[in-house]
């Protein structure tokens, strides 16, 4: 593996991500998040990699032993250890901090945590074909991923920022309850995608990619939302 390899998978692989980070500080421009801890956050997200690998290896060595087959409690368990890295990382690093002090906050920085895991992840997946010299695979990689693989980071872990956000004012067992209940359904959503994903064939394909925009436009519009119910009585900075 050459050095520029290297960076052509690093560049490949941030640069989706950057793009879907940039629409999402766009919908939040009217009251921007500190650009440090958006960056700390996107940092934080892609450290957490390097921690799910081993993790997931061990998983799928403990649960399937010799077998090659993939099965659905190996992927259950991958999306577990993804989902839950990925809470963990922002709850301790980032959720408790002043500058989050709005309900969509909390969907902003699981967000901003899960773009930078899908980007060191899709850098991950464009060495293999950058490596074979497969220089329009690694586009078709870079393509696919940014429509499927980093949108599906994106929904599965609003999912726990919005858990949080509608439940920001609550008791505390109900924010615990919230909290479990959104990271039950981002395991959900991420184990269905893979398990389409995994299968052979055009149809199933694209029913996983049909399947994560659905979820998608659900969220955005639940976006929408939840701004509204923040900012109704604020006045808009000008």
């Amino acid at each position: 593996m050459d050095f520029l390899t290297l960076i052509y998978a690093f560049f490949g692989g941030l640069f989706p991500s950057l793009i879907w980070l940039y629409f999402l500080l766009k919908e939040d421009a009217r009251h921007p998040e500190p650009k440090k801890l958006i960056a700390f956050a996107f940092i934080v997200g892609m450290l957490m990699v390097p921690l799910a690998l081993p993790l997931e290896q061990f998983a799928k060595t403990s649960l399937l032993g010799d077998q090659s087959n993939m099965s659905l409690l190996i992927l259950v368990a991958w999306a577990l250890i993804e989902e839950v890295l990925k809470y963990a990382a922002a709850a301790s690093l980032i959720l408790w901090r002043p500058a989050v002090d709005e309900m969509p906050d909390y969907v902003i920085y699981m967000i901003t945590v899960a773009l930078g895991f899908a980007s060191a992840e899709n850098m991950l997946f464009l060495i293999t074909p950058l490596m074979n010299g497969g220089a329009a695979s690694s586009i078709f990689t870079g393509d696919v991923r940014f429509l499927g693989s980093t949108l599906l980071h994106i929904v599965a872990s609003a999912s726990i920022g919005f858990a949080l956000a509608f439940s920001h004012n609550g008791h505390p067992m109900t924010r615990v309850t919230a909290t479990v209940s959104g990271l039950i359904l981002a395991i959900a959503l991420h184990t269905a995608f893979n398990a389409l994903i995994i299968n052979e064939g055009t149809s199933s394909a694209f029913i996983a990619f049909a399947f994560v925009w659905v979820v998608a436009v659900v969220f955005f519009a639940a976006f929408e939302v939840l701004k509204y119910f923040q900012y109704r009585d604020i006045p808009i900075n000008t």
